[in-house]
């Protein structure tokens, strides 16, 4: 602790002690407890307290109080436990006789401050910074506060009981550390007193009546197995679990035990653990009993995160496959009567007139259906899945559930009209199924089902009834399956088959992107630039594009009235004409699709629309056009740069700004490489003077870059300035060797050096320096090279860098800050707004 903070803390204790005050914000405190914790952290010596007796006064002072207020005395509880997390101040506490009368019996957990909750979180995280050594342990074990602790896991405060159940944890895994050496080498695992408490505890819970009580165990369980404590304390992990398993099997085998949905999670939580890695053992059965027994919903993500485990036998493995599919076997079994084709699954792990019952339910079915597929998105996911998913059934299984949706599948069998009736127009179900949909894109040996798959998707397209939100979710299952299809056309010369679904998928198209609905005008536009970043290099997708009227109805949807639908046209029509005029041979030559009509077009939206959004993505394309060189010539795109430039700096949206700066970084980069011998390493001092060098510098004059750059680094957005400054830093080691940077006093004495020192001066200023001059304000001339040269080689700009990443509150961050702000506030009459950092 500072000495000037050593000064103030008594004044501050002083007044959170005096009921008079007004109480402090709860932020403040908190501030004020994050401060007292990292000065602990570091220091485990007594001295804190003994050279600080304002701290154990105001302890002392608290508990005198007739009626503190909740906010002190949770203050309190908690300052206290970080006091005494460590042995020598534990002690000292102790003596002063105040450990007990905050967390013993006659602490405030039996008057009337208990009922807030938030002074019995305070007792349970105060005790929880105190646990971390064995006297605190002992102290809680003689004082009762075992009892309190496993009561407080039943609060009604869900945080409490949280915290509470965290504890418990905590204190187990602690109290067998100094134990966890002795047993391995005695082979002699007996609970230490404190985990002894915590054991019998849960053993008594779980096979208390109070179902309450079971469910508590069964977290407390789950958590504890999920903690370091599964895999850091193996043979403690395995004594454990047979002290509980046979209780847990009981649960699943009895009907109507309230705890079931909890076995799930714990199970899984005890699969993690490296002692269960064999494929023997009881564990592994007790596993494949619960897939048989939890009911489809409840052994879902059982089932999902067995899959998941590289160590899991492959027995279970299969079997909890097994359980995902079942629904979607059900689905694909219930189209059609008598059955067409196979279903998923040759046999079932559990009875499938459970599963036909749950999607027969109307309050169930989409439930269900939406858990299932979740899981199935999921495991697609997965680079490495150890078992082999029957992808083309499961493709079917999908196209059927759409179909049931939208009404289109009119199944004859009984169960089928239930089901279709339960999912008529479900946006949950569909929306869930598209996403799966999707993802078995990437899957192989569904090639098969590929016209029938696209009929359905465009189905989707083409309907009325197909919500703003499925649609969009239907437009990303296309866009992956025509990547799909176009793989597939170039190895299998499917050439009619794409052609056919393409000119579907842009008739479709067309009427979309005329809808009233914006948010579908929206989604066909981000479907249409899916499509060109996938498809443009393919002949077909150009022919079809090029004899559709798309190109027409989205540029003008760049004066469409939203502006989201501004922005998603602006990004469409950057990436349409990389195939319409920056291709090495444009397909299209007409004045309306030139790159000088194209270009003026988004410069125009670029300086003349009023929302922030349009613009940003203007600026987004250019940058694309220029990485992707389709701006011409380098006198061209010097041109260009600079328009844009000269735009962007007067834009009020920071992020417009911003994307200026990313245009002019690559602008910058593509420069250097083509002018620079060795276009990615700082030149020595004999190039510095060389022609490519000076020619640059005119490049970049004349571009008017230097302006924009240094008035950038005075920007009101830090993030611009930041930008700004790393385009800076990296000219200078482009043109300045570290040892060869300009002598300040030689700078001075230069006819620009007055200028360069006015720059210097202004950037220190930053964003107070209002209206950068960018034209030869102060004498600075931007546009010339010699001037630029000296201002790189002479202003630090690696003092700017590090000014400009400071935190803004570097300085009121500080405890001392901290303090004088809460003496300050104190005794005020008004209602206490702390600027408390």
């Amino acid at each position: 602790m500072t000495r000037e903070c050593a000064v103030l803390l008594p004044g501050v204790c002083a007044a959170l002690a005096d009921p008079r005050q007004p109480g402090l914000d709860d932020t403040c405190l908190e501030k004020l407890l994050d401060w007292f914790r990292s000065l602990t952290w570091f220091d485990p010596t007594v001295e804190l307290v003994q050279d600080n007796p304002c701290l154990t006064e105001l302890i002392t002072s608290v508990l005198a109080l007739q009626d503190p207020s909740p906010s002190i005395l949770s203050f309190t509880l908690q300052l206290a436990g970080i006091l005494a997390s460590s042995e020598s101040r534990f002690q000292h506490l102790q003596q002063e006789k105040l450990l007990g009368r905050l967390f013993g019996r006659e602490g405030p957990r039996g008057g009337a401050a208990w009922e807030e909750a938030s002074v019995r979180s305070a007792w349970v995280k105060g005790v929880h910074s105190m646990v971390h050594h064995q006297p605190a342990l002992l102290f809680l074990c003689s004082s009762g506060g075992m009892d309190e602790i496993f009561t407080l896991q039943g609060d009604p405060s869900l945080f409490v009981a949280s915290a509470a159940s965290q504890l418990l944890v905590h204190m187990l895994t602690f109290s067998l550390e100094s134990e966890t050496s002795k047993a391995l080498s005695t082979k002699d695992y007996d609970w230490p007193a404190c985990a002894q408490m915590i054991v019998r505890h849960i053993q008594e819970s779980l096979q208390s009546s109070s179902a309450s009580h079971m469910e508590q165990s069964l977290k407390l369980l789950s958590s504890l197995f999920g903690s370091c404590f599964g895999s850091c304390y193996a043979a403690w992990t395995e004594v454990l679990w047979l002290d509980i398993a046979k209780q847990i099997e009981s649960f699943l085998l009895e009907e109507a035990v309230p705890a079931q949905p909890l076995l799930a999670s714990l199970l899984l939580n005890v699969a993690r653990s490296p002692v269960f890695c064999g494929t023997e053992g009881s564990f592994w059965a007790l596993v494949t009993s619960a897939l048989e027994h939890l009911t489809p919903v409840q052994a879902g993500p059982l089932a999902v995160g067995l899959l998941k485990l590289c160590k899991c036998p492959q027995d279970v493995r299969i079997q909890a496959l097994t359980v995902l599919l079942q629904p979607m076997d059900c689905i694909l079994r219930a189209a059609s009567q008598p059955l067409e084709c196979a279903g998923l699954l040759d046999e079932s792990v559990s009875d499938p007139g459970t599963v036909e019952s749950l999607l027969s339910s109307k309050t169930t079915c989409a439930g269900l259906l939406c858990q299932t597929l979740a899981h199935l998105e999921k495991l697609l996911s997965l680079k490495h899945l150890r078992v082999d998913l029957p992808c083309v059934s499961l493709l079917r299984s999908l196209m059927t559930i759409l179909q049931f949706c939208n009404g289109f599948l009119s199944p004859t069998s009984p169960l089928g009209s239930t089901i279709s009736r339960n999912l008529i127009n479900c946006c949950r179900v569909q929306k869930s199924a598209l996403d799966v949909l999707a993802a078995l894109s990437e899957e192989k040996d569904c090639d098969t089902l590929i016209g029938s798959l696209f009929d359905v998707l465009l189905a989707y397209l083409q309907s009325p009834n197909t919500s703003p939100t499925v649609l969009k979710k239907t437009f990303q299952a296309t866009s992956k399956w025509l990547v799909h299809v176009q793989e597939l056309s170039c190895s299998n010369s499917q050439w009619q088959q794409t052609e056919k679904i393409l000119e579907g998928v842009f008739v479709v198209l067309q009427k979309r992107l005329c809808s009233p609905c914006w948010e579908v005008r929206d989604s066909s536009l981000e479907f249409l630039t899916a499509m060109v970043k996938c498809l443009r290099g393919q002949k077909e997708f150009r022919q079809c594009l090029l004899s559709s009227e798309v190109l027409r109805l989205t540029e003008n949807l760049l004066e469409d009235p939203e502006s989201y639908v501004r922005a998603s046209a602006v990004t469409a029509v950057g990436h349409l004409a990389l195939i319409t005029c920056f291709a090495p041979e444009s397909p299209l030559t007409g004045n309306q699709y030139n790159k000088e009509n194209i270009v003026a077009k988004l410069q125009e939206i670029l300086s003349t629309d009023s929302e922030g959004f349009p613009r940003r993505a203007v600026i987004s394309i250019f940058t694309k056009w220029l990485r992707e060189g389709c701006t011409g010539q380098l006198e061209d795109t010097e041109q260009f740069v600079s328009r844009v430039i000269q735009t962007v700096e007067r834009d009020l949206d920071w992020e417009v700004r911003l994307g200026g700066l990313e245009l002019v970084e690559v602008f910058c980069s593509q420069t250097i490489c083509q002018l620079s011998q060795c276009p990615y390493a700082p030149v020595s001092s004999a190039v510095t003077s060389s022609t490519p060098q000076k020619e640059l510098l005119q490049v970049f004059c004349r571009a008017k870059l230097f302006g924009f750059l240094f008035g950038s680094l005075c920007d009101c957005d830090k993030p611009v300035g930041q930008r700004a400054c790393d385009v800076l830093v990296g000219l200078r080691g482009h043109f300045y060797p570290v040892s060869t940077l300009e002598n300040p006093q030689e700078v001075e004495d230069s006819p620009a050096g007055r200028g360069i020192a006015w720059l210097q001066r202004t950037l220190r200023q930053g964003s107070l320096a209002q209206n950068f001059p960018r034209d030869g304000g102060g004498g600075v001339d931007f546009q010339d090279p010699e001037s630029m040269m000296l201002a790189l080689g002479a202003i630090d700009l690696l003092e700017l860098h590090d000014e400009l990443n400071k935190s803004s509150d570097h300085v009121e961050e500080s405890p001392q800050s901290l303090l004088q702000d809460i003496l300050a506030t104190v005794g005020t009459i008004e209602d206490n707004e702390v600027d408390c950092y």
